[in-house]
């Protein structure tokens, strides 16, 4: 018999294998059976085993890759941003959370393998990762990402941080960001900024400055323990977010407690009116200039 992880490796090359003939050097799109649309999101339904090997075989390939992890909030955004929910269309998004899981049982009648946020997931990419990697981190305030460049130095001596800014700078430093980016020639930047901006920058690095960038939102706190994370009980019964909001009550409470209900109520109605009229839900993989 085969070793797991040898067959995860073995489904993600052929994934791979699946895109690299289906999508131009521009993007690299994962085959259409296998996402699962979200209120317009389209959302890549895989175990996290062959998630990481299926991106790690991208970089490896040198396909670009932009990703992002669509949670409720991120979900909720592209309803009042058409253009980020355009932009989107040619990344890879992985599920994030409990919010969009729900959403997947109602509108397609299944879970999502893995809980794939970007606090764990990236962590056990970097750990399961073969090749070493350039690494460039953007994001957070000063000081954190200058702890989590030592903390990817201890944690994954395989990869190399070959350059870090922080994420607090005004519209006319943005030049100056880019320089530093495209000066350290990095495989994959992760961009740490919270969702919407995280996804815009991940679109302005990828593919002219970086092969690969993900937005992976408070990944720098938690790792450098700015933030605590929720306990593990917590975690596993899809409550972290109300963790968070009992830590930051001022910054979140208009995001859970407005946006999820809202984001839970669209879901409904999407449930319904496909129910009502026997509406399947199908995904669109048309990039920015609109091809399949």
């Amino acid at each position: 018999m085969r070793h797991p992880t040898t067959l995860s490796r073995a489904l993600a090359s052929t994934i791979l294998g699946t895109v690299i003939k289906n999508n131009s050097a521009e993007t690299s799109l994962p085959v259409p059976e296998r996402i699962r649309p979200i209120l317009g999101v389209n959302v890549l339904g895989l175990p996290r085993d062959i998630a990481a090997d299926y991106l790690e075989g991208l970089l490896h390939s040198g396909r670009p890759a932009k990703v992002a992890f669509a949670n409720a909030n991120l979900v909720n955004l592209t309803s009042k941003d058409e253009q980020l929910k355009t932009s989107l269309r040619s990344f890879i998004v992985l599920n994030d959370g409990v919010g969009v899981n729900s959403a997947s049982r109602l509108l397609h009648r299944e879970p999502f393998p893995d809980n794939l946020n970007g606090t764990d997931f990236t962590p056990y990419f970097l750990d399961r990762c073969r090749i070493p990697l350039r690494i460039f981190l953007l994001g957070a305030t000063p000081s954190v990402v200058v702890r989590a460049k030592h903390i990817f130095a201890e944690r994954w001596p395989r990869h190399r941080v070959v350059g870090f800014h922080h994420g607090f700078f005004e519209p006319t430093d943005e030049d100056e960001v880019i320089r530093h980016v495209r000066a350290a020639t990095p495989d994959l930047v992760f961009v740490a900024m919270g969702n919407g901006r995280q996804e815009r920058w991940v679109e302005r690095l990828v593919p002219e400055l970086t092969t690969s960038a993900w937005g992976v939102g408070a990944l720098f706190d938690y790792l450098t323990g700015e933030q605590r994370r929720a306990p593990g009980i917590v975690r596993s019964v899809g409550l972290e977010w109300a963790w968070r909001l009992g830590q930051e009550p001022r910054r979140l409470a208009r995001r859970y407690l407005v946006g999820n209900p809202k984001f839970l109520f669209r879901v409904l109605c999407e449930h319904t009116y496909n129910t009502l009229f026997g509406r399947t839900v199908k995904n669109d993989l048309r990039g920015e200039n609109g091809r399949k």
